[in-house]
């Protein structure tokens, strides 16, 4: 394997301390079955859904989306943002089926007995017409949630591919440890049919997202950045603020899932 950049190396360095304090979050440990599995899930779908439109922000940044085509920026760029998109929004379900790996997290969470009604109430907001801050406010969502969405936007609108590119890379990475992923297996052991779907996301998540799309973003946002200081000091910044904002959404899920343990044994 080619070795890092030295810039690259240093962002994760920067955030080494923060990355290490989410994924030893106390979320991971508070899930003990089912139920508490429920409101991670529908804490965790709106970065899933966010994260889909971040990589299309990128997308409509880096590629010509528009007609007449015109030729958009190194084609270098193009091909390795346009590979993640394929990836990210046409997956391959076990049996050759085509699905986004939002939709696919939807599937795992009617498997698994969560609740879809906010992230459909939001979607069906934004597909009267709205704008993304008006239906975040229209909408009556969990501050957590409000907040983390709204940074992301925040970055997509700042119309800065090598910010976005670098949120995309080290913000929004592999935050899941692998003791979530023994107690994923562990679920789905006692209850396959309400934790494959979710079991064939993470490793999916795991395969994909997690080595060769990782790779993919890593080449991206090096060349975005280039030879440029201020573009490699703006990414530092919006990457330490991304995972700022991931710890907080933590931080609301597992008080939903103590909410709900409270209401269990009372």
């Amino acid at each position: 394997m080619q070795a890092l950049n030295p810039k690259l190396e240093e962002i994760q360095r920067l955030i080494d301390p923060i990355r290490q304090k989410i994924v030893q979050h106390p979320i991971y440990t508070a899930i003990q079955n089912l139920s508490d599995l429920h409101p991670f899930m529908e804490y965790h779908v709106f970065a899933v859904w966010d994260f889909m439109s971040l990589l299309k922000g990128l997308q409509n940044r880096l590629t010509c989306t528009s007609i007449p085509w015109v030729p958009v920026g190194d084609a270098e760029t193009r091909y390795l943002i346009n590979e993640i998109v394929v990836g990210e929004e046409s997956d391959e379900l076990p049996d050759g089926r085509r699905i986004s790996h939002f939709e696919l997290y939807l599937n795992a969470m009617a498997q698994a007995g969560a609740s879809t009604t906010k992230m459909e109430q939001l979607l069906s907001t934004l597909e009267s017409g709205l704008d993304i801050m008006e239906a975040l406010d229209k909408n009556e969502l969990p501050e957590g949630v409000k907040r983390f969405v709204s940074f992301t936007f925040e970055v997509i609108r700042s119309a800065k591919p090598h910010v976005m590119a670098a949120v995309f890379t080290f913000g929004r990475e592999d935050l899941i440890p692998d003791m979530f992923r023994v107690m994923v297996d562990d679920l789905n052991r006692k209850f396959p049919e309400a934790m494959g779907t979710f079991k064939y996301y993470l490793d999916r998540h795991i395969e994909v997202d997690g080595d060769h799309h990782s790779q993919l973003a890593l080449s991206m946002t090096e060349k975005l950045c280039g030879d440029n200081p201020t573009y490699w000091a703006e990414a530092k910044d919006a990457v330490l603020k991304a995972l700022a904002m991931r710890e907080l959404l933590w931080d609301s899920a597992l008080l939903a899932i103590e909410e709900s343990k409270s209401i269990v044994l009372s």
